[in-house]
């Protein structure tokens, strides 16, 4: 890891634990496809070395773990038709199932902001805190995408119609209502992490998950419920839909306040993310692996690459900062079956290999 001790990505062995730490806090650690790399390296390094007992991830500076991916090298990417988009989220992916599947306690310390490429690294783990600061959300419909890294298969296993709300709205869970989404594991008040960091670099090697767990919840608030739990009947009535126009339907007939809220909220997402989204998550229910779900995701993420509403959408939420996209098509009822298509078609054996 030499040349990355001081660089965008810290990683180095303290006590038993090997420390990955995204470093670039004035841009709340925002992941490059280089980052990914040396994370994967990291992976390798601590993997096989016997006095490293688990992994602690976790973020420089105080704003949170990690914004997302560096959403504006792809939009520039895709503006010249490059192919920045395919190598990045096909290395990010398999470092994703990697992470789900490492074989040594792998602890995410989900404070702060939380988001997209940031959940990719961390709802994955075996070990997920949360803490009182935690703002962690999937906002990718806003620009013209869907949330992947594995976020089909996480919203998708949330109770009820809860990992429907998350993903359509890209609404913000707090640490409780991680919790609840069951995209997170404990919340810890973020002012006990310095002792519980401690703590997890003095574990002993060989150390096994149950014990980690009792460790973290020693310090743990037991918290497993937040605000958005409580509307959870509402939510399963209204997004128990297979179809984005029988979702609308059924807000404005409810026409509660929470239900106007929310139908406002859907009418400034992109419709082809929407529809798209809502696909990927139904099919994600009946996935045997998450694998399975991040091939799909990558299909799918190559044609939001080439898309309109990704640039459209990246423009007005991060280049102009206006908010104000123009989507393409304008209307879900729009949205053709033949546009969906495209999203969900094959890819070829060797494009995504996850084992």
């Amino acid at each position: 890891m030499s040349g990355t001790e001081e660089g965008d990505l810290v990683a180095r062995v303290e006590g038993s634990a090997g420390i990955v730490r995204l470093n670039r806090p004035k841009a709340i650690n925002a992941v490059t496809l280089e980052m990914f790399r040396d994370i994967d390296k990291a992976l390798d390094r601590f993997e096989a070395d016997p006095a490293v007992a688990l992994i602690v991830l976790e973020g420089a500076g105080e704003r949170g773990l990690c914004a997302g991916g560096d959403i504006r090298a792809l939009w520039e990417s895709s503006k010249v038709d490059g192919d920045l988009g395919k190598l990045l989220w096909r290395e990010e992916y398999i470092l994703n199932a990697r992470i789900k599947k490492f074989p040594k306690p792998y602890v995410a310390f989900m404070d702060g902001i939380v988001m997209g490429g940031g959940v990719g690294l961390s709802a994955h783990a075996s070990h997920r805190i949360v803490t009182d600061r935690t703002r962690l959300a999937m906002p990718e419909v806003g620009l013209g995408f869907f949330p992947d890294v594995g976020g089909t298969w996480l919203l998708s296993r949330a109770p009820g119609e809860i990992g429907t709300y998350f993903g359509l709205t890209g609404q913000t869970m707090n640490g409780p209502d991680a919790i609840h989404a069951r995209f997170a594991d404990a919340v810890v008040q973020a002012a006990k992490w310095p002792e519980l960091r401690d703590a997890l670099t003095k574990v002993r090697q060989g150390v096994s998950a149950a014990d980690v767990s009792k460790l973290i919840n020693g310090f743990a608030t037991g918290e497993t419920a937040g605000p958005v739990a409580a509307k959870e009947p509402a939510i399963d009535a209204l997004f128990g839909f297979d179809r984005m126009e029988d979702i609308f339907a059924a807000l404005r007939r409810d026409g509660s306040e929470f239900a106007l809220g929310t139908l406002k909220t859907l009418n400034e997402k992109s419709p082809r993310g929407m529809v798209v989204t809502l696909k990927l998550l139904r099919l994600a229910r009946t996935a045997s692996s998450l694998e399975e779900c991040l091939v799909r995701e990558y299909r799918a993420a190559l044609e939001v690459f080439r898309s309109d509403d990704f640039r459209e959408g990246v423009r007005a939420a991060v280049i102009d900062k206006d908010r104000n996209p123009t989507w393409s098509p304008s209307r879900i009822e729009d949205v053709t079956p033949d546009m969906l298509a495209h999203y969900l078609a094959e890819i070829g054996p060797d494009e995504l290999k996850l084992n």
